[in-house]
């Protein structure tokens, strides 16, 4: 019995991964054949959705502990039997967005004491790439498992120039396609003002909702909005679009001493998230938009970050294809 993942091109809110149990024989030593087989159809036999889940309180504290038997999973308008639920903290793969436009000049500082305190969580699986960004973007560190490469590069980032923030956002979602890990983040490090990009929003959000990839913000701005440039007063609505439509979340900073604890704490929510696993009770094949909604019991006055959506896998004949190389 072969274990084998199908990713689903979310479209919501809520990142998940179904998981599909299926039979298969692998031939040795005849590569081409094998390869080809894995890329045909493949006839699924039974599933399991499971839904990374962040669960967080009034302070944005991850909050753990919660009982398996709290949770309530919906798919469309129909409540799904929790079958799972774990805490695993498995690796994962993370892009730092890094805003060295002139409008962050002053908080230059704090944003770098923000990327290691979000750092200290990191397990020694994981890894990360920098994107750092004025008015245009740049992969300024690949791929690593080294934080200290990461760190050492901020030190010698200066501030200038415009904001293309919707720009670093579609490169970083591009550079993740070569994760390694199946659980991805953005932590995005900005005042959110965007007044110097190519892409749209729209075709943001169209890569982001293609994407595995959550986006946690830390929106860096000011007292006073209204003193702000026009750009600048829309950044607190930009970033969190952005990041609930991934099922991440956006921090709006208002004093820089919040910003490092701030970053430090998204560390930790990303090491103690809950994977709620269910089987549907209907299994539509239909290609179509699927909503899931994630409840606690007693949520009180807790916070939860899903993607509550989905595309359906197309069934063609009564055989489904699973996509095993996305790109």
């Amino acid at each position: 019995m072969t274990v084998r993942y199908l990713q689903v091109a979310p479209t919501g809110f809520c990142t998940f991964v179904v998981l599909f149990a299926m039979a298969s024989q692998a031939v040795a030593g005849d590569s081409d054949r094998s390869r080809s087989a894995r890329r045909g159809d493949i006839r699924v036999d039974t599933n399991l959705v499971l839904i990374p889940v962040s669960v967080t309180d009034a302070g944005n504290h991850p909050v753990v502990g919660i009982d398996a038997r709290q949770f309530r999973v919906f798919d469309g308008k129909v409540e799904q039997q929790v079958v799972n639920v774990s805490t695993d903290d498995t690796p994962v793969s993370v892009g730092i967005v890094f805003d060295t436009s002139a409008s962050m000049k002053s908080k230059l500082e704090k944003a770098r004491d923000a990327v290691i305190e979000f750092l200290k969580s990191a397990n020694p699986d994981d890894e990360f790439f920098l994107v750092n960004f004025a008015g245009t973007a740049d992969v300024a560190v690949p791929f690593t498992t080294s934080g200290a490469e990461i760190q050492s590069k901020l030190m010698y980032a200066t501030n200038k120039g415009k904001t293309a923030l919707l720009d670093a956002l579609h490169l970083a979602l591009d550079t993740m396609k070569d994760a390694r890990n199946p659980r991805k983040a953005l932590l995005v490090i900005s005042d959110g003002g965007d007044n110097d990009s190519r892409y749209t929003k729209t075709e943001v959000l169209n890569a982001m909702r293609e994407s595995d990839t959550w986006i946690y913000a830390l929106g860096v701005y000011g007292n006073e909005p209204v003193m702000l440039p026009e750009e600048e007063r829309g950044g607190p609505y930009l970033l969190s679009e952005l990041a609930e439509q991934s099922g991440g979340r956006h921090v709006a900073i208002h004093k820089l001493s919040d910003l490092p604890p701030a970053a430090a704490k998204i560390g930790l929510e990303l090491r103690n998230q809950y994977l709620v696993g269910y089987r549907p009770s209907k299994v539509d094949s239909d290609g179509k938009f699927h909503k899931v909604q994630v409840r606690l019991v007693d949520e009180g006055k807790l916070q939860l970050s899903w993607r509550p959506g989905y595309y359906a896998p197309q069934d063609r004949a009564g055989v489904r294809p699973v996509i095993l190389d996305p790109r």
